[in-house]
């Protein structure tokens, strides 16, 4: 266990510029600062690159740091100005670990999730979550979706994120794959189906974003609509509840 005490130390510069998403997307790398999440993702097996963990929380006597100091080859002590620096958090955690992204792979062969413009971080991991709760583990976003590996969208989604088979869609190309092999469910406002009706082994919903729904292109070429039928007390639900009302229908 190494220990950094300069802000001008390589390391604590490039895990500050992971803050920021052209860094990630370059760098292929992610941070999560949630104890939990980390020692979840050993759990499973997932190794972290390196991890960076305050003095204070070195010193702990929690058993999941003393595990994670244990299982990973990079572990490196920094003081509490290198914590607030590299942060994202309002009160720092104490911890950060740097993972390698996932790269998914177009699952043809199973129900898929396909999330259209979902640009709030909280909803978007709050969807992977659910998702991952109840079964359906191939998600596939589109570029109007918000950055999955945002903190935002790691702190909604804990250890879902490294668990799922995450694909970022382009132009619609994975869209237009899926639509060759499966049916198509779009979630719809106005017309729709209940949800039951999908029966099918292997399928693809869609779930638009709040302010705009699913967009015209793709709507165009849905099988068919879903709907969630409410009391007419309240004009729409939020896209992570009606998610997993949805997906709790069809585990």
């Amino acid at each position: 266990m190494n220990t950094i005490t300069s802000l001008e130390n390589e390391k604590i510069k490039h895990l500050a510029k992971l803050n920021n998403k052209k860094e990630r997307d370059r760098s292929g790398e992610f941070t999560v600062e949630n104890i939990k999440t980390i020692s979840d993702a050993l759990v499973s097996g997932i190794k972290p690159l390196a991890v960076f963990i305050s003095e204070e929380l070195a010193n702990s006597s929690d058993q999941r740091i003393k595990e994670i100091i244990s299982q990973v080859a990079e572990i490196y002590t920094i003081n509490k100005k290198i914590n607030q620096k590299i942060s994202n958090l309002e009160t720092p955690s104490g911890i950060m670990a740097v993972f390698k992204k996932l790269t998914g792979k177009i699952n043809t062969s199973q129900k898929n999730i396909y999330l259209n413009g979902i640009n709030d971080p909280g909803n978007l991991g709050t969807i992977l979550r659910t998702a991952l709760a109840l079964g359906f583990k191939n998600i596939v976003m589109d570029e109007g979706c918000a950055d999955v590996y945002n903190y935002k969208t790691i702190n909604a989604s804990k250890d879902a994120i490294l668990k799922l088979n995450l694909i970022l869609d382009k132009q619609l190309e994975v869209f237009h794959q899926l639509k060759k092999v499966m049916p198509v469910y779009a979630t719809n406002l106005d017309k729709g189906h209940d949800p039951k009706i999908i029966k099918e082994s292997k399928f693809c919903l869609v779930f638009g974003g709040e302010a705009s729904g699913v967009n015209k292109e793709i709507l165009a070429k849905a099988n068919k609509f879903i709907k969630l039928e409410m009391s007419g007390e309240i004009e729409s639900l939020n896209v992570a509840v009606a998610c997993g009302i949805i997906l709790y229908q069809l585990r």
